[in-house]
């Protein structure tokens, strides 16, 4: 039943549409209490009849996924699924602030859940645009973990080092993984460290080359490089505080080496020696580069990208993963989030434990080898079982390998600094000091 009509309220009774927000408001308050039963949400949703989803639409495995099996799981449950495609994330965050800054209130927006990470979930919890805690209220929060003691609950409790507040659902988990044409590199050859990649560079000039920043996967590169090239030693520990908390001045000091390695590097990328570097501007342009033999590795998100690639033809035969950077293969997880202003609450509610049940989560992973979001060690044996059936597999390392050299994402209030950074500093080849560059793109953010 739609808004302009007569709704059943939470609280009980009928209301008209003049007061619709001040039942949203109250439905709201109702979930994040905990005070609202699961049967109460349902019903509601049912009313509701449909959820708003927007997401990055550039994978036809995902898309195909939504079509075929999420659309029916929560038709299923009484609910159409609007999916709606979109090129940026940002796009999606930019028009619910938009309809927030027009007076568009409770439930008077147009976007029901947005599948974000990082700076977007930031943005949206800087602009007070969330929904409220809601994941650790459903049914199928039993499925993440959510005990602060248990350090494995970090990538639930905190996104690039900001809190969650249980305001966004887990989806999907990701790690930063390189991959090597065991038909061109011998297996003494294979780099481990940033400094191994350089002297395969040097011997190997312009078989490299990394997604060019701002896009994510380069961000993330970047961070890495950081990391390894901390001059305290001690890789993402102090990534994770706050341009407030670390400042400008500290900033610039612990990534200068990095940002100095980085510039080494980029004289030996990817067709360095004519014109000039070449980044590619996505992953899509990487695979390409990696499969024609015109780069020997390629580095992304992707924990299942090898088996993919090779199911698909999109990497070269002799595709396999490695262990790179050792101890710093950053991870993280994308979650789904809730609007303040989301017009159909409840179903957007119904949508998120749908997308946290064993069975979609199995389902996306075959189809669109999107990892869990979900952690195993809360599910039984036999759900643990379908997860495991449904991966396609790792090629050349084993989940042991890859849990034992993980990193977090830096703190999202790190990124934009850190990329701009990266765009005056190796990109445009400026030859102002790091401190001067990080000081001024650290006051651009005010």
């Amino acid at each position: 039943m739609k808004k302009t009509l007569l709704t059943l309220s939470l609280l009980g009774g009928l209301v008209t549409s003049a007061s619709y927000a001040q039942d949203v408001g109250a439905f709201r308050d109702a979930v994040t209490s905990g005070s609202a039963t699961w049967e109460e949400i349902q019903a509601r949703a049912k009313e509701e009849g449909e959820i708003n989803l927007y997401y990055w639409g550039g994978s036809d495995q995902i898309n195909i996924w939504m079509d075929r099996f999420a659309a029916p799981g929560l038709e299923a449950e009484g609910v159409k699924l609007n999916p709606v495609r979109i090129t940026g994330t940002k796009d999606a965050v930019d028009l619910v602030l938009a309809e927030l800054g027009s007076g568009k209130g409770l439930g008077e927006g147009s976007v029901d859940a947005i599948w974000v990470n990082g700076e977007n979930f930031a943005t949206l919890k800087r602009q007070n645009a969330l929904f409220g805690a809601f994941a650790d209220k459903l049914p199928n929060s039993a499925n993440i973990e959510w005990n602060a003691d248990d350090p494995r609950a970090l990538l639930n409790l905190r996104d690039f080092g900001v809190e969650t507040n249980a305001s966004e659902m887990p989806w999907s988990g990701q790690q930063y993984v390189c991959s090597v044409n065991t038909a061109r590199v011998a297996k003494e050859d294979i780099p481990s460290t940033f400094a191994d990649l350089k002297g395969y560079l040097e011997a190997n000039p312009g078989k490299f080359a990394y997604v060019k920043p701002p896009h994510f996967i380069g961000n993330t590169f970047v961070q890495a490089a950081i990391y390894a090239h901390n001059p305290d030693g001690n890789g993402a520990v102090p990534f994770q505080n706050s341009i407030d908390d670390l400042g400008a001045a500290e900033l610039a000091r612990l990534i200068t080496p990095g940002m100095e390695y980085l510039k080494e590097l980029d004289g030996l990328l990817l067709g360095a020696s004519g014109s000039g570097a070449r980044y590619p501007e996505d992953p899509s342009a990487l695979n390409g580069l990696f499969l024609n033999g015109e780069i020997d590795f390629s580095c992304q998100f992707g924990l299942y990208g090898v088996a993919i690639g090779l199911r698909d033809g999109t990497y070269p035969e002799g595709a396999e993963q490695f262990i790179f950077p050792k101890g710093n293969m950053i991870k993280n997880k994308n979650y789904l989030v809730i609007p303040a202003n989301a017009p159909n609450p409840a179903a957007a509610l119904v949508m998120a434990n749908y997308m946290a049940s064993v069975e979609a989560q199995a389902s996306k992973l075959e189809v669109a080898g999107m990892p869990p979001g979900i952690d195993p060690w809360r599910l039984s044996e036999e759900d643990v079982a379908k997860l495991t059936a449904a991966s396609p597999g790792f090629v050349g390392i084993t989940q042991h390998e890859l849990d034992a050299n993980t990193a977090p994402d830096t703190n999202a209030t790190l990124v934009d600094v850190i990329e701009a950074t990266w765009l005056e500093y190796i990109e445009r080849k400026s030859t102002d000091p790091i401190d001067v560059i990080v000081e001024r793109a650290v006051a651009n953010l005010n």
